[in-house]
């Protein structure tokens, strides 16, 4: 696939580390199916390519290994959603290494917060699913809660629901709130199934970036849903994706970030020299095809080595 730590890469340089990254997998003992755009979604097989992503990990040993979210899909029985949940987290367990999970709309259709968070052992309070590490001096990941103002996972009644029904009923006039029928450009990503990043959670995130730039750390931030409409369908972003990366701009110290959700996956590179890459579905690899890969980690640029759908990308840090 690539280089990992201890062996030197095409440039004549070692990584500092590397992490295992893997996107919607999305599994359940269902028949294959179609998504609403009629895609082939291969909900069994999904399973075999997470398991072939940990063989490969454990091979490849990278430092900590990364889940952009949507673990089980929506269409699971719901009665079969906690034996699902539970099937994929142990597969995860099996790597030589921690996971990072974060959580995706999928997730919550399945299980609500309080049930999921600790499965996934996301840490925080108040069922709040977003936190930062640093597996080096050098280097921190913020990973994001996507859904934190969202119209699923929250019970019945809670404010963030509330506020993004509200919101919902602003932006999108269709009585299905996952239709964009009539939403013209940008607005089209006012769908039920994304969400929006908090006023709390968004003072975090300029509170961590300050200190990371006080710290001359490089930042990855990482988050279910894109954040730039260059790297992502119009109908996959994030409903504050402006407001995110206006904080994120403030500072020099993000160089990449990297997202799941539209499973056609992307790369650009936005006006402040910001990579965003969005990670190829598991989900939608056939029978025999993967979707997973590991980022070599440098002073200058991150390398994803992709295997089969997902693409290999080298992203440089502007100057």
């Amino acid at each position: 696939m690539g280089s990992i730590p201890g062996i030197i890469n095409g440039q004549g340089k070692q990584p500092l580390f590397s992490f295992g990254v893997i996107s919607d997998v999305q599994y359940a003992d269902i028949p294959d199916g179609k998504s609403f755009l009629g895609v082939p979604r291969y909900y069994r097989h999904s399973f075999d390519v997470l398991q072939r992503a940990v063989e490969k990990w454990n091979q490849k040993k990278p430092t900590f290994a990364v889940n952009f979210g949507d673990i089980v899909d929506g269409f699971c029985p719901k009665d079969q959603s906690l034996t699902a949940v539970s099937k994929i987290v142990d597969e995860f367990n099996t790597f030589d290494g921690h996971v990072y999970h974060m959580i995706g709309n999928h997730c919550l259709y399945n299980l609500p917060r309080e049930k999921l968070l600790p499965l996934l052992k996301i840490p925080g309070c108040d069922n709040l699913a977003y936190y930062d590490f640093a597996p080096i001096p050098e280097y921190r990941f913020v990973v994001l809660d996507a859904y934190d103002i969202s119209t699923i996972g929250w019970p019945m009644g809670h404010p963030n629901s509330l506020d993004a029904i509200n919101l919902l009923n602003q932006k999108n006039p269709n009585t299905n709130k996952n239709s964009p029928n009539g939403l013209v450009e940008l607005e089209r990503r006012f769908l039920m199934f994304n969400g929006a990043v908090g006023k709390a959670q968004l003072e975090w995130l300029d509170h961590v970036l300050q200190a990371a730039t006080t710290s001359n750390q490089k930042v990855v931030v990482c988050c279910h849903i894109p954040l730039d409409p260059g790297s992502s369908s119009k109908e996959a972003l994030l409903w504050n994706y402006d407001e995110v990366m206006d904080v994120i701009h403030r500072y020099n110290c993000v160089k990449a970030c990297i997202a799941g959700h539209d499973h056609e996956g992307g790369h650009s590179i936005d006006s402040h020299g910001v990579h965003h890459r969005v990670l190829e579905a598991a989900l939608e690899c056939p029978p025999g095809t993967d979707a997973y890969g590991f980022v070599d980690v440098f002073h200058d640029r991150l390398v994803l080595n992709g295997t089969d759908r997902m693409k290999s990308t080298s992203m440089e840090f502007a100057a």
